[in-house]
């Protein structure tokens, strides 16, 4: 009888050990994209490098130990492990198959990625990340039998392991203090690769500071906007700005790029600025950045929601409209009118092929455009017109998908999501040809504009960051941007200005071609359509005007 409750009792299973367990298998496995990063580092090869790689190992699963400790409550501690499990894998494949990393301005891209780019991003290799390092160990930790135990005792075994952990931890850490100290300073990235604890990190920053944002409307930028144009018998001002998505200036021919990714564009007499850089290095960083009139340093201290560039065009009394094509303007355009390209604005069909699975190529955002400015304010229309375009531009990593059967020039391209799976030259292809499509869709849109008899038009062409395409292992963007390489940084802005519209607005096109290689950023972005559109204001900087320094009358 005796043997037989000993049997039965052998059967069961601490939390505190199967917490633990769980933290070697996070540490050990889950964490391969940190390991393989680290091994990489020049400074860290050989015996001694490996061993502090090693000594970080035994921290991190000390780290994770720890905390798990305290969860280590029998009715919490499984579903708490399955989230950690299944979390970590699906970070470790994205880390380790594109490179990023689990900071804040990730998880805020995470936060608001749509159905159709999640669709983008599965894959077998995720789904292979999920079974094998989330969802096996999971099924063999739920199996386990737990003893049944007082809470007392328990209270004290969590506590014991929480405090042994963290002693674990810090002597590791002290044994080692100045390779710490040292990858640390030197590689700050890696912090953001210990997983998955770096994502619930970097979740728990976005919540604490989404809540502490005000509640209400955000706060009034330019209650003083007015339009006030220099000669109000002329024409109407019509200005297109089309915020690229994805485009990095490297690879744009009119920079200098070996290929004609830019082969309409190149007859078209635009001005290609060279030396551009990003507010961020993803779509939700630069958006709201480039969308305000405060710059980028000061965008970032901001304690408060504020109105942007197109509320103040806006109370200025223009006809303001955002058409998009991908997942929304991260709030820029909530108090304009707005619509989605996938929305048609007259009774027209969309051709053939432009438009399949709730998924539209960027000529659609040309379908219609007539009806959708005529559809806009009678009185508006009359001081002026700022049509923002946010197409998809070269989203990734679906490449392939941004570009129609008939325009893809460059050969065999990548049609995989799973990046690192192709050949480099391959990916090259895909993204080249989604570049050679934005330049068709930029050409048509000139030639719509030069069709609006009524109006004075220009052009704006700026793309919101870059993309990775496996310079060092990385892929993508996203990367922080104090480490963040210039292929996610630097980024290309087109200005069209023909001449009777140069003419009318004041500004020698000679001048302004002797700037393509002057130093901006997206701080110019708001205060030159500002200049453009004739709109007075106490935000307005002249300095960051990028037309000021060739307007003849200044």
């Amino acid at each position: 009888m005796k043997r037989s409750n000993f049997q039965a009792q052998a059967k069961h299973w601490s939390p505190l050990t199967l917490s633990w367990l769980a933290a070697l298998w996070l540490g050990l496995l889950a964490n391969w994209p940190l390991w393989q990063r680290m091994l990489a580092l020049p400074e860290l090869q050989g015996g001694k490098g490996w061993g502090f790689i090693a000594l970080f190992a035994g921290m991190v699963i000390a780290l994770h130990g720890a905390l798990l400790s305290l969860l280590a409550w029998p009715r919490l501690f499984k579903p708490v492990l399955l989230l950690c499990l299944i979390s970590a894998a699906a970070a470790a494949h994205f880390m380790g198959a594109y490179g990023t990393v689990m900071d804040p301005t990730m998880m805020v891209n995470v936060l608001q990625t749509d159905a159709k780019e999640t669709r983008d991003l599965l894959s077998l290799r995720l789904l292979a990340s999920l079974v094998v390092l989330g969802l096996l160990p999971a099924v063999w930790l739920w199996q386990r039998p737990v003893a049944p135990q007082a809470w007392a005792k328990r209270l004290g075994l969590n506590l014991a392991g929480f405090i042994g952990g963290l002693a674990l931890m810090v002597g590791l850490a002290m044994s080692s203090y100045a390779d710490l100290a040292s990858t640390m300073r030197n590689h700050p990235a890696l912090r953001y690769m210990i997983n998955p604890l770096a994502s619930f990190w970097s979740l728990g920053v976005v919540a604490v500071e989404s809540n502490k944002a005000p509640a209400g409307p955000p706060a009034v930028v330019a209650a003083d906007a007015r339009w006030q144009p220099s000669d109000p018998q002329a024409r109407p001002r019509l200005l297109v700005l089309m915020v690229g998505e994805t485009a990095r200036a490297a690879n744009f021919s009119l920079n200098g790029y070996g290929r004609p990714t830019n082969p309409r564009l190149a007859g078209l007499d635009v001005f290609s600025f060279r030396q551009v850089s990003a507010c961020g290095t993803s779509t939700a960083a630069s958006l709201p950045c480039m969308f305000s009139h405060l710059g980028r340093s000061a965008y970032l201290d901001q304690g408060a929601d504020q109105e942007n560039l197109l509320d103040a065009l806006h109370r200025a009394g223009l006809a303001v409209l955002w058409l998009d094509n991908q997942s929304g303007c991260k709030g820029l355009c909530e108090r304009v009118p707005h619509a989605h390209a996938t929305q048609a604005a007259g009774s027209s069909p969309f051709p053939p092929g432009l438009c399949e699975g709730g998924e539209c190529l960027d000529l659609a955002l040309l379908h219609d455009l007539d009806t959708r400015l005529q559809s806009l304010d009678a009185q508006r229309r009359k001081r002026g017109v700022v049509l923002v375009m946010h197409p998809m531009g070269s989203h990734g990593p679906a490449y392939f998908k941004r570009s129609p059967a008939g325009q893809k020039p460059f050969q065999p391209e990548c049609r995989s999501n799973a990046l690192q799976q192709c050949p480099r030259e391959q990916v090259l292809n895909a993204y080249d040809n989604s570049l050679v499509y934005a330049d068709t869709v930029l050409a048509e849109t000139i030639a719509w504009l030069e069709r609006q008899q009524g109006f004075d038009v220009s052009l704006l062409y700026v793309s919101d960051h870059g993309e990775s395409l496996g310079e060092n292992n990385l892929y993508l963007h996203g990367v922080p941007y104090a480490v963040a390489p210039k292929e996610q940084t630097q980024v290309p802005w087109i200005v069209w200005l023909p001449e009777t519209s140069a003419q009318r607005f004041g500004v020698d096109r000679r001048c302004l071609r002797e700037q393509l290689d002057r130093p901006l950023s997206h701080d110019w972005l708001s205060h030159t359509v500002l200049g453009l559109a004739e709109v007075r204001s106490a935000i307005y900087r002249p300095e960051w005007d990028l037309m000021r320094t060739c307007r003849k009358a200044s």
